[in-house]
């Protein structure tokens, strides 16, 4: 017997670019709007191109977990793979498969642990030379800080000085790719415009540097401990071979991007929250008093630090930093009481499950105080999910969070925050990442 199926609705789009324009005018509003007015999923259009947005949890694990084999990553993460290659996130198939179980088992919290002083050290550098009452662009330090920190822990080098030349590069590279991502029609990048022109020159500087990385420890690979050296220890469990230098390459800056940027927006995002709930703010910092004091954090301290969790969780849930991330069906596929056709797209949000008032109560209200008594375990699988889900979960969340914390912790044993007077309203630019929209200005107050 044929199982039974709805028809999706969802709002009346453009002719031509459907709702296009909408989703690219103001991402986050358009698609609250959609969960507000649709119960479980929508349908909308980008130009010809019907998608999906899946509201209920359940409809999300079957795309991400039941029925993850019935998918494969949208089109659009195709932009990405002049700059990450063939990394985990957007290899595909049985070579995915091949790479995600040769470097998931160094990436254990037990592993990642280990990194947490070089975390702390870093920070506690970084922070140093600030004086009291000035004025910083903290997006920009957290970018800075959390480069220099998976610089550290990626390739034993110490790159906090050279920010402007690899930082810009990155961002560069990534603003091309998201604009590449929202678009109908694109010109390849073979074609040299300007900004293709400038896109692979951006390309070229970070090859250069990564590959000049892996050259020199295949010269000397004794001694290192770092991500690299995991990366390059890892072999097949089936013919115990290891990776290519093209593959290491694509793998290593998969996590340069992924480890730095998504952490350090999750941070400014904090300092944020932070900074403007003060009650929150004192309790973390007698939190830190007590467990912590004036010495320096470490992994160990990590348990301990429950309210620091908690601020970082609640963080993730208001601005997860991967907001949404799509699939695109390989078949005829039946998600719930849906079907979904082959080579239709899936939109997914963390960001909009995160805002729902069916498991969130007041979820527009900052409540680290919410995560206490193993409050997740009380929601259904998917209704919180920062990370990702499925057999595509963000591979880096244990190192993600420990840095977090050990960053979190260290600026506040010497600074409070605020946002400078007359700053302008704080909003997020849902790019690939959620991040501050114009950065966020803050005024650093040393503590006594």
């Amino acid at each position: 017997m044929k199982a039974k199926t709805k028809k999706v609705f969802g709002p009346k789009g453009k002719w031509v670019s459907g709702h296009l324009d909408d989703f690219r005018n103001d991402p986050l509003g358009f698609s609250m709007g959609l969960m507000k007015d649709y119960t479980d999923i929508a349908k909308i259009r980008f130009g010809h191109m019907p998608i999906y947005v899946f509201f209920h949890p359940d409809l999300i694990k079957e795309v991400l977990v039941t029925k993850q084999g019935c998918f494969k990553k949208s089109k659009a993460f195709d932009e990405m793979k002049p700059f990450v290659g063939e990394g985990l996130l957007t290899s595909e198939g049985d070579f995915h498969l091949r790479q995600r179980r040769m470097i998931q088992p160094s990436f254990t919290k037990q592993h990642i642990r280990t990194y947490g002083d070089d975390m702390a050290t870093i920070a506690n550098q970084y922070v140093s030379n600030w004086k009291d009452g000035e004025e910083r662009k903290i997006t920009a330090d957290m970018m800075n800080v959390t480069l220099a920190i998976i610089s550290k822990t990626m390739f034993s080098m110490d790159l906090e000085e050279t920010y402007e030349s690899i930082g810009d590069k990155m961002e560069f590279v990534e603003q091309v790719a998201v604009k590449r991502m929202r678009s109908l029609i694109n010109l390849p990048y073979f074609i040299k415009t300007k900004e293709n022109k400038e896109f692979y020159e951006g390309i070229e500087v970070l090859d250069e540097i990564v590959y000049g990385f892996i050259e020199q420890r295949r010269k000397d690979p004794e001694g290192k401990s770092d991500l690299l050296a995991v990366l390059m220890a890892a072999r097949d469990e089936e013919d115990k071979t290891g990776m290519t230098d093209k593959q290491l390459r694509d793998e290593a800056m998969t996590i340069f991007l992924a480890g730095h940027e998504t952490t350090a927006n999750a941070l400014s995002w904090a300092l944020y929250c932070l900074a403007t709930h003060p009650e929150k703010e004192a309790k973390l910092l007698a939190e830190i008093d007590e467990v912590v004091g004036k010495r320096k954090v470490n992994a160990d301290d990590f348990e301990k630090l429950s309210y620091t969790q908690n601020v970082i969780w609640e963080t993730l849930r208001m601005y997860p930093p991967a907001w949404m991330f799509g699939r695109e069906a390989k078949e005829d596929v039946q998600i719930g009481e849906y079907v979904v056709k082959k080579g239709e797209s899936v939109f997914i949000s963390p960001y909009l499950m995160h805002h729902s008032e069916k498991y969130f109560s007041k979820p527009e209200e900052f409540q680290p105080e919410r995560f206490e008594n193993q409050f997740v375990k009380s929601l259904p699988p998917y209704a919180f999910f920062p990370f990702g889900g499925g057999p595509r979960v963000c591979i880096g969340n244990h190192f993600a969070v420990l840095e977090a914390a050990m960053v979190l912790v260290t600026l506040y044993q010497k600074f409070t925050f605020r946002l400078t007077e007359n700053h302008p309203p704080v909003e997020g630019e849902p790019l690939i990442t959620l991040k501050p929209r114009n950065g966020l200005n803050m005024v650093v107050s040393k503590r006594v």
